[in-house]
C-alpha cells in the first residue's frame, strides 16, 4: 500500500520519465522530418513547456491498465483521441495563461491550430508505445 509520500514520489518520478521521453522523441521526430525535407543537419527541436505536457501521461496509466485486454486497434484509437484532447486543452491553456502556444498547425486538417488530424497515425502509435513504456516501468519497479 502506498503512503501519501510514496505516491507523490511515484507520480513525480513517472511524470519526469514521461516528460523526458516525450521531449527526446519529439527532438528525434523533428530531426528526422527535417532530414526528409532535405536538411542534412537533421535539426530537431522541442519546447521546454512540452515537458509537463508529456509528463501528464502519468495520469493515463490507470486507463492503460483498464484497456489492456481490448484489441490493439481499440486501445490505439482511444489513446489517439485522448492525446488530441490533451494536446488541444494544453494549447488552449497555454494561449490563455501565457498568451501563446508554442506549436501552431497550419495544414488544412488542423483544428484551431492546436491539433491536426494529419498526426493521427503518429499519435495512434505513440499511445501504443506508451503502453509498453508503462509496462516496462512497472515490471522494473521504476
Amino acid at each position: 500500500m502506498h503512503t501519501e509520500t510514496s505516491t507523490a514520489l511515484y507520480l513525480l518520478r513517472r511524470f519526469a520519465i514521461y516528460g523526458l521521453i516525450g521531449l527526446a522523441v519529439e527532438v528525434i521526430y523533428t530531426g528526422l522530418a527535417s532530414l526528409l525535407a532535405g536538411d542534412l543537419s537533421m535539426h530537431g527541436f522541442s519546447f521546454v513547456v512540452m515537458f509537463p505536457v508529456y509528463g501528464l501521461a502519468v495520469f493515463l496509466e490507470p486507463l492503460h491498465t483498464r484497456l489492456r485486454d481490448l484489441p490493439w486497434w481499440v486501445r490505439g484509437f482511444t489513446y489517439l483521441i485522448l492525446i488530441w484532447v490533451i494536446e488541444y486543452l494544453s494549447g488552449m491553456f497555454l494561449r490563455l495563461f501565457i498568451g501563446a502556444c508554442p506549436w501552431t498547425y497550419t495544414d488544412p486538417l488542423n483544428i484551431d491550430g492546436l491539433i491536426t488530424l494529419r498526426m493521427a497515425p503518429e499519435w495512434f502509435v505513440a499511445g501504443l508505445i506508451f503502453e509498453r513504456i508503462h509496462t516496462f516501468l512497472d515490471r522494473h519497479n521504476i
